[in-house]
């Protein structure tokens, strides 16, 4: 009988860095959508059609996630990462060539198709790889080397779109970089002896995983409140220096990395109590944002906001991870990235409807978001299904 292989930390560091990528498909654009708005200034749609090339990557992968798992469990986790990494290079290079915007659009809507895929599979492979404590720990990783290549991203696009708004899609090459890599140094896992006589479709938990996927949804707005309304809110505080700006996202993503690496050691505290602690935190964070009447104010309330989101990302995924056997996992990863993403997506959408588009008005809607974590918070606790023996004495699988 073949031996089972032991992933290792090449293995670890391979998956995190894949985990980056759908993360550079969400942020670089960010510092060069002026000048890009700018080029295409006499095409028609332009003002709608640059800020969608930023955030339908994201909303593909809402869309195509789940999909992505149930391909990643019937055909196997490589294959798909292989192909994805694939179409991510090549997609993500096109925009260095076309000329036209909605090409562009359309070149970046199959950037998400391919991340959806990277997404997927990089996460499942780390709950296939590895169980326990060592799953927790790499899911916490994998929040923290999200929110530090974010903060690399934002400044390697605003660095490097400098003289031409093209140059940063160069980082695109990575996926073609990293795909032999990944082909020589991952395998698809084995699948236990008793998946086979077990049929996915007739014992999928529905029930315990919707309560954690519209967690998840409400997760990915309030990880893009911060991102996208901040230098609103500075605004209205007359800070618009751009350096000023990044420094205080800078501290909201120290606080996400702090929040991810305090869930180790939080990891006896039920999965309930920790997402009551995760989006309480994120609410009075949200609130001190709205009520803030000076810089200084802001960047710890940005902080704070942070480390309730950098504890509820890894406690909803490893949640997840627990609720399902090997043979369903992938198809769980993709509905759980399907509710992040398009949480992220809705993110800005729900603000502003909440504002009704006047800046003046946004601390009053962010105040209304911050209540709102807040009674999330409490709901928590009445989800009968997250009432579950701490994580970390979780059954592994």
């Amino acid at each position: 009988m073949a031996v089972e292989r032991q992933a290792g930390l090449p293995q670890s560091i391979l998956l995190l860095l894949g985990s980056c990528l759908p993360v550079l498909g969400a942020v670089l654009l960010a510092p060069i959508l002026p000048r890009m708005q700018s080029h295409f200034a006499d095409t028609a749609g332009a003002a709608a059609l640059v800020p969608i090339a930023l955030t339908i990557p994201a909303l593909m992968i809402a869309l195509l996630a789940p999909f992505a798992g149930m391909i990643a469990d019937r055909l196997g986790r490589k294959p798909l990462l292989l192909g994805s990494m694939a179409l991510y290079g090549v997609f993500g290079l096109l925009p260095l060539w076309l000329e036209s915007l909605p090409a562009i659009v359309l070149s970046r809507a199959g950037l998400g198709v391919a991340e959806a895929g990277i997404m997927t599979c990089c996460t499942t492979l780390m709950g296939d790889y590895y169980s326990g404590p060592r799953r927790e720990r790499l899911f916490a990783l994998q929040t923290v080397a999200s929110s530090f290549s974010a903060v690399v991203f934002i400044t390697a696009g605003g660095m490097l779109g400098q003289d031409d708004w093209r140059v940063p899609f160069m980082l695109y090459a990575s996926g073609l970089v990293f795909m032999p890599i990944m082909a020589w140094a991952l395998w698809e896992p084995q699948k236990p002896a008793a998946a086979k006589f077990v049929e996915p479709a007739q014992l999928f938990p529905w029930a315990a995983l919707l309560p954690l996927y519209v967690l998840s949804l409400l997760a990915g707005i309030s990880l893009f409140i911060v991102p996208v309304q901040v230098g609103y809110l500075l605004n209205l505080l007359h800070v618009d220096s751009p350096q000023q700006i990044g420094m205080t996202m800078g501290a909201n993503q120290f606080g996400v990395l702090a929040g991810a690496l305090s869930f180790r050691l939080l990891g006896s505290i039920r999965s309930a109590r920790l997402l009551l602690l995760a989006f309480a935190i994120a609410g009075v964070g949200g609130l001190m944002m709205a009520s803030a009447n000076s810089h200084a104010l802001m960047v710890w309330a940005v902080l704070v906001n942070g480390l309730g989101i950098g504890l509820m990302l890894p406690t909803l995924i490893t949640s997840v991870m627990v609720e399902v056997a090997y043979q369903q996992r992938g198809r769980a990863t993709g509905g759980f990235m399907a509710a992040l993403f398009a949480g992220e997506f809705v993110s800005p959408l729900a603000v502003l409807s909440l504002s009704g588009g006047a800046v003046v008005e946004l601390p009053s809607a962010l105040a209304v978001v911050a209540w709102g974590q807040l009674t999330i918070a409490l709901a928590c606790l009445v989800i009968p299904r997250l009432f579950r023996p701490s994580i970390a004495s979780a059954p592994s699988l």
